[in-house]
């Protein structure tokens, strides 16, 4: 972390443990790489227990150097520009938090409420950089999340690997009526969900859309060549034709689909 991002960091820590009502603050990984990095952001997220100040008041407390601050119609998350440093401030309540790992842990019969979601906001509990915690409810949560059961795995891959066959059935119509549109929406539906199930085959929770790509090929299981596919799929050049990319994904599918 760059020293002027750990002062942000640091200054905004201290303001959200002044709050009763904050239980944790984490810090997101896109706080990680240097400012000049184009995917570069300052994300906290901010579990409490009980109310925090309103936006007005937190605008206040955050100092006077920030920028274009705007917070979401339910007061959820903030944004704002600290000199050309962006910062997103996302506020969740614990109790919220426990229902959401309770869908995954405890309560399968639910879990069609994440099917179509993910598991992006299972990986920001159990990746997230803790800053502060009051008390010990983040590393339960932590725990938790690192014993769940091999039917969730089984369910989120079923959900994930049916998306990917629906999306290569529209990447093949849309191929065959030249709709240029329809095979780039298809093609990116396809190659998500494509790797989303090699995270559940490997019992890993998706990270953000800007790491997949790295964290996607440092799986431990993955199928022959997929690496090699995954690059071609992903070339826009002459050579690679909409015919033969929708052939590489046809293989790339039913090489998953073996596991």
């Amino acid at each position: 972390m760059k020293y002027k991002t750990k002062l942000l960091v640091d200054r905004f820590s201290e303001i959200f443990s002044g709050w009763p009502g904050v239980e944790c603050v984490a810090l997101n990984e896109a706080a990680l790489p240097d400012t000049l990095d184009p995917y570069f952001a300052l994300i906290m997220d901010v579990y409490y227990t009980d109310t925090i100040p309103g936006s007005e008041e937190r605008y206040s407390q955050f100092g006077t150097d920030i920028l274009a601050f705007e917070t979401s119609h339910f007061g959820s998350k903030d944004r704002f520009l600290i000199g050309d440093v962006p910062v997103r401030l996302e506020y969740k309540s614990t109790q919220t938090i426990n229902e959401f790992v309770s869908i995954a842990d405890t309560d399968l019969g639910r879990i069609w409420f994440i099917k179509d979601s993910g598991t992006y906001g299972y990986y920001r509990l159990a990746k997230g950089e803790v800053l502060f915690c009051r008390n010990n409810w983040m590393a339960g949560i932590r725990e938790r999340l690192a014993k769940l059961s091999p039917e969730f795995w089984q369910q989120m891959r079923g959900a994930s690997q049916s998306r990917m066959e629906h999306f290569l059935s529209d990447l093949g119509a849309a191929f065959i009526q030249e709709d240029d549109f329809h095979y780039l929406i298809s093609s990116s539906g396809f190659i998500k969900n494509a790797c989303l199930t090699l995270f559940c085959i490997n019992r890993c929770f998706e990270p953000s859309h800007r790491a997949y790509y790295k964290q996607v090929l440092d799986l431990p299981v993955l199928p022959e060549a997929f690496a090699a596919r995954l690059e071609s799929f992903l070339r826009n050049d002459a050579e690679m034709t909409i015919e033969r990319k929708y052939n590489l994904a046809q293989l790339i599918a039913r090489s998953i689909v073996g596991l």
